[in-house]
């Protein structure tokens, strides 16, 4: 159902690889809402992914950057703002990968490489991608920004990896480019911290099947889809959260606020 929330919006959704990425939820959902959507990706995500398909069935342009790459980020905001004849009222951050996890280097093994690498995609991305949009003056007053995030970014858990470091670097980035924006440009920034989710990133993480089996059941709602983060986001993409900024949001079922030995659900 549509109640036409971002009609005459228009923004960014990155990190569109397939149908599991929420990203890809999201933008679909951007469209029901009545907004305009530049889709991006690597030029290998895009080569392998399908989001030309999801393009062309959502009427959409595809614009390859590399978002640790500032000079294709300052490429990739030009081109939006040429596209849309002016400034933008959102974005989505939806980008993260661990080579240590792909290879399954476990934390107390750490390839330091790697581990820069795992921190420059998936939390220095975004802080890039912020300060792009801040130079360029990008987003109109009453803009929002998303990146997502997960709990791992707030408490230890096995099997997570980098990636929590990198959570927890997202999250920080979030508020202390939050207040900037909010103070000076009238823009709001906030995280989500979703679910665990079998998205292509996810399928890399040791145990996931297990992890997201056993979250569901201690959640008292149980998991949220990816299609529940998209319609959620795009409350965040709106006018209805005018007041909402430096935030990381819970979307996981309630997950985040119970002692798990007392609360699986029967």
């Amino acid at each position: 159902m549509s109640y036409n929330l971002l009609k005459g919006k228009r923004g960014i959704i990155t990190g569109v690889l397939n149908e599991q990425s929420i990203a890809w939820q999201v933008a679909k959902r951007a469209i029901e809402e009545g907004a305009e959507i530049i889709l991006t990706n690597t030029p290998m995500a895009i080569r392998f992914g399908t989001i030309n398909q999801l393009a062309a069935s959502i009427n959409s342009p595809v614009v390859a950057a590399d978002a640790t790459n500032v000079d294709e980020l300052e490429q990739l905001v030009d081109s939006a703002m040429q596209h849309f004849g002016g400034q933008i009222d959102f974005v989505l951050h939806s980008i993260g990968m661990s080579p240590n996890i792909r290879k399954g280097i476990g934390y107390q093994e750490l390839n330091y490489d790697f581990y820069a690498k795992t921190l420059d995609i998936s939390a220095m991305s975004y802080h890039k991608l912020l300060q792009t949009l801040y130079k360029k003056d990008a987003l109109r007053k009453g803009g929002s920004v998303v990146a997502l995030s997960y709990i791992a970014g707030d408490r230890a858990m096995r099997g997570y990896g980098d990636m929590a470091d990198a959570k927890a670097m997202l999250q920080s980035i979030t508020r202390n480019f939050g207040l900037i924006f909010a103070q000076e440009k009238g823009v709001r920034v906030n995280t989500v911290s979703q679910s665990p989710t079998m998205t292509t990133a996810g399928q890399g993480i040791e145990g996931m099947t297990e992890m997201i089996d056993t979250i569901d059941r201690i959640s008292p709602l149980g998991n949220a889809s990816a299609e529940d983060c998209a319609d959620y986001i795009i409350t965040l993409f709106s006018d209805l959260t005018r007041k909402v900024t430096m935030q990381t949001l819970y979307h996981d079922g309630g997950y985040s606020s119970v002692l798990p030995v007392f609360s699986v659900n029967k």
